[in-house]
């Protein structure tokens, strides 16, 4: 019986990074023989077990053979005879079929130390293809190491597939999950436009893919393409390190745009509603997590009147405030301005901050303030209740006054 680590901490200790956790893999041993050295059970579909100390996870040596479509059509064999050559065989990419026995010795069959060097993702067998989700790990490994690019045999293989239908047998769950993980790294734009070079995107998330290609007003965006766009918006909320409703809620705040007649491009007349209808399906689709589907549709449906707090009445600020239930869900409209802040400097040329969201934040800390209660108690009439405090809420927004020509000039379209 002999122990080996397997997998992202090897690939990321030879990388330099920091090692989260350790996989290892364990040749010539039988569940039984697990079992007695105090080895707890965890593996459903395989034997894999918990150290007794350590609580790293060991599986049985094992190959796979494609018996169904999607991710979860295979036969497992796992037995004592089965090599580690045979156990690293299976593995998606070479990077990630490195091995390194218990003195730090690595075993590497498959040439994964150059493609680290050459800064390559390269399939590791044919066997690649049998499992769809290995479309969806390569493109997010793109967003989490920005200089490796994607081997042109490998791209192929995952058009392949593509074309083969292979995409359309994910589950909406496990596509979620790793497109949330691919959101969370620090460059998300790489792992969408993996997934349109092979041909993904358009099978999993066709309203994002359709947006390339589909102009904007040049004086608003510089950038003209509204998928280019989204990917500027994506990133800066990455680079400002906001938490997966935030970037998913970028990804899905133009959709709409991919609705516009064309004889009225490039502007996009009441794409908001739009955007926030297909947010909703998309989120639903994908069982997204509430929290995402909610700012999501919110933002999608209220960024453009975000953005124009500068021209609204009072009276128009209060209704936004209200109808986005900021009085009762503060945290979640401090993510919506996170969002609104992440459009705005989605865009070339965009540097200075976004006061806007200093405009909204003075708005709600006024309607905060304004005693709902007193006013209910002072009111006869119980029916003029809402009228009043909503009057009171005005009252008190108005006080706040306007801009300095200034700012409202650093912020202007």
């Amino acid at each position: 019986m002999r122990c080996y680590v397997v997998g992202g901490a090897v690939r990321d200790r030879l990388l330099g990074l920091p090692v989260q956790d350790r996989d290892w893999v364990v040749v010539g041993a039988t569940p039984e023989e697990m079992l007695a050295r105090g080895f707890r059970p965890v593996g459903k579909d395989f034997p894999v077990f918990l150290h007794p100390r350590t609580n790293e996870e060991y599986a049985l040596a094992r190959t796979e053979r494609k018996s169904g479509h999607g991710y979860t059509g295979f036969v497992v064999h796992a037995a004592p005879n089965v090599t580690l050559e045979d156990d690293l065989l299976r593995r998606d990419l070479t990077i990630n079929a490195i091995a390194a026995d218990e003195d730090g010795t690595l075993i590497d069959p498959y040439g994964g130390q150059a493609d680290l060097a050459a800064r390559v993702f390269r399939h590791v067998s044919p066997a690649f293809a049998e499992d769809p989700v290995r479309i969806l790990r390569v493109a997010r490994f793109a967003a989490r190491f920005g200089d490796f690019t994607v081997a042109p045999e490998t791209l192929a293989l995952m058009r392949a597939m593509v074309a083969d239908g292979e995409v359309d047998h994910l589950v909406p769950e496990r596509v979620w999950q790793e497109l949330a993980r691919g959101l969370m790294e620090d460059v998300p734009s790489r792992m969408l436009r993996v997934l349109r070079d092979c041909g993904a995107l358009a099978r999993i998330l066709p309203e994002v893919d359709r947006l390339f290609g589909v102009p904007q007003p040049v004086e608003h965006h510089p950038e003209v393409d509204t998928g280019e766009h989204v990917l500027l918006v994506l990133d800066h909320a990455a680079k400002t390190q906001q938490p997966l409703p935030v970037r998913w809620a970028c990804l899905m705040h133009d959709l709409g745009k991919g609705d516009t007649p064309a004889d009225i491009l490039p502007h996009h007349y009441g794409h908001e509603a739009k955007s926030a209808t297909r947010a909703r399906t998309v989120s639903e689709r994908l069982r997204a997590p509430v929290e995402c589907r909610d700012l999501a549709v919110i933002f999608a449906r209220e960024h453009g009147i975000l953005h124009q707090v500068d021209k609204l009445r009072p009276e128009t600020m209060v209704k936004v405030l209200e109808t986005v239930d900021a009085l009762r869900r503060p945290e979640r409209f401090a993510l919506l301005l996170e969002a609104a802040a992440c459009d705005y400097h989605g865009r070339p040329g965009r540097e200075a901050p976004y006061v806007r969201a200093e405009r909204w934040r003075a708005a709600l800390a006024a309607i905060q303030g304004v005693d709902a209660g007193a006013i209910a108690r002072a009111c006869d009439d119980k029916a003029q209740i809402p009228q009043r405090v909503h009057a009171a809420r005005v009252t008190a927004v108005r006080a706040l006054g306007g801009r300095s020509a200034a700012d409202a000039g650093r912020d202007a379209n």
